[in-house]
């Protein structure tokens, strides 16, 4: 995880420490949140007692992991989210009829959230645990959220890598505009080895990018037939956009 590019407001410091934690994978060290969030050590720990009061973090043998309180959260935007109960049909529809595992992502600041996912019947499968995040850097989800951002928000994100090393799956500007004008990314290995995974946008009210639907599959399997993927994605978005526009 980068360190922030600038230092955050004062009321935002226990937000910071909260996200960071949820986009690990397991309890973390008090050294390594420090260099994650870019606090000093005194005011991460005056927010990590915050959060301990509340049950949003918990604590064993020095290292800090989401806590209870967070798993309330979760099943709150389970039983809540518009956006999954709009979508769930047409995505149980797009994996019955690949046989592959289908997402539901959505951008928050510079990284992609899974939101919902449904797997593959088959025994070898691809997925995207419903919570994981990534950067909004690379593989076919990451492009096609970054696409389809308003323009500001793109550029903004853009904008902040510039110091950073280049990287060679990492879209620019002309890679973006493409996959708008096609309606959909594909990608292959960019986040997991052996993973082609392709994604198209989903609109709400005003045409705003709402989230986008991705269909993963391994990619011996899935390049055979990637035309036929493609199509059915696409269509099985413009359905979910239509929904969520009449909504």
């Amino acid at each position: 995880m980068p360190t922030p590019a600038q230092p955050p407001a004062a009321q935002d410091r226990v937000l910071l420490v909260l996200a960071t934690l949820a986009q690990c994978n397991g309890p973390v060290a008090a050294q390594e949140l420090v260099r994650a969030t870019g606090l000093p050590r005194s005011s991460l720990y005056r927010q990590l007692a915050r959060l301990k009061q509340w049950g949003f973090v918990q604590e064993e043998d020095g290292s800090y992991a989401p806590g209870p309180m967070g798993l309330q959260l979760a099943q709150g935007f389970d039983a809540s989210s518009h956006l999954v109960h709009m979508a769930r049909m047409d995505m149980q529809r797009l994996v019955a009829q690949t046989h592959e595992s289908v997402g539901l992502i959505v951008a928050v600041n510079d990284r992609a959230i899974c939101l919902d996912m449904l797997e593959s019947p088959q025994a070898l499968r691809c997925s995207f645990e419903k919570g994981r995040s990534v950067p909004l850097r690379r593989g076919a989800t990451a492009k096609c959220l970054l696409a389809h951002l308003p323009a500001a928000r793109r550029d903004a994100v853009l904008d902040a890598w510039e110091n950073e090393p280049p990287d060679p799956r990492q879209p620019d500007r002309a890679a973006l505009a493409a996959i708008r004008k096609a309606g959909y990314a594909c990608s292959q290995s960019e986040v997991d080895e052996g993973v082609w995974g392709t994604s198209a946008p989903l609109f709400g009210p005003g045409q705003r990018l709402a989230a986008c639907m991705t269909l993963m599959a391994p990619a011996s399997r899935a390049l055979p037939r990637e035309a036929e993927l493609i199509q059915l994605l696409v269509v099985a978005a413009a359905r979910v956009s239509r929904l969520l526009s009449l909504s």
